[in-house]
């Protein structure tokens, strides 16, 4: 009997497209489902140290909701790198202004934090509306 574990190389990697609606769901669970399909955790083949994940497109995020009281609550903070240089934005005003920029946030967090991480950030498409650029792609739609 062999013993050993499989692990996947680099060539036999098939990705897929998948279409998330973000509409009357919790940003949360959202991030939570898009991190799960860039970092493959949803094959048999996943492996935590190759980039074995799916493309993700997530639609409706002007739609998402916070629950609790996040949309008042909830800063977003960055700093420009000069003194005084401190930018507070609040949820509300984030999802009024760019809600896209809100739910990368969210996904960039949940994934590792390293080039790696990095590199399975660039197959996630967020978009305010219902309308996608990427039929050619032949997306899936992931319910959950």
């Amino acid at each position: 009997m062999n013993n050993t574990t499989y692990s996947i190389k680099k060539s036999e990697i098939e990705r897929k497209w998948y279409i998330i609606d973000a509409e009357n769901k919790p940003l949360g669970r959202v991030a939570t489902e898009a991190a799960k399909l860039l970092r493959g955790k949803h094959k048999p083949t996943y492996t935590p140290n190759l980039d074995v994940g799916d493309h993700v497109i997530i639609l409706n995020c002007g739609k998402v909701v916070l629950t609790g009281k996040k949309l008042d609550q909830k800063v977003y903070r960055h700093h420009s790198g000069y003194i005084g240089g401190m930018k507070e934005t609040t949820a509300r005003d984030l999802l009024n202004k760019n809600p896209e920029q809100m739910m990368m946030h969210a996904v960039k967090g949940m994934l590792p934090h390293n080039s790696l991480g990095r590199q399975m950030l660039k197959k996630v498409r967020v978009y305010a509306g219902s309308e996608h650029e990427n039929i050619a792609q032949k997306p899936e739609v992931w319910n959950f």
